[in-house]
């Protein structure tokens, strides 16, 4: 079992874990996940039964979170 934590300090924490959580709550084959605010930061926990699935879970997740503060930039 691989498990990793992203967690995230910007000011855009609670809008990327908002836009996050529909994601954290799909099946996906051999990963899941669990996103939360804790203590003012972002948490994403991943937990994978392989390496294969846990980099394209980091992948994804990291895609999200880069998109979710390009436009927090854009709008501000």
């Amino acid at each position: 079992m691989f498990a990793a934590e992203i967690r995230i300090t910007s000011d855009d924490a609670p809008s990327i874990i908002c836009a996050l959580s529909p994601e954290a709550g799909r099946e996906l084959p051999r990963t899941k996940a669990d996103v939360r605010m804790e203590e003012g930061a972002g948490v994403i926990e991943i937990a994978a039964s392989d390496a294969s699935a846990m980099r394209a879970a980091l992948n994804s997740y990291l895609e999200c979170i880069r998109i979710t503060e390009d436009i927090g930039r854009i709008t501000r």
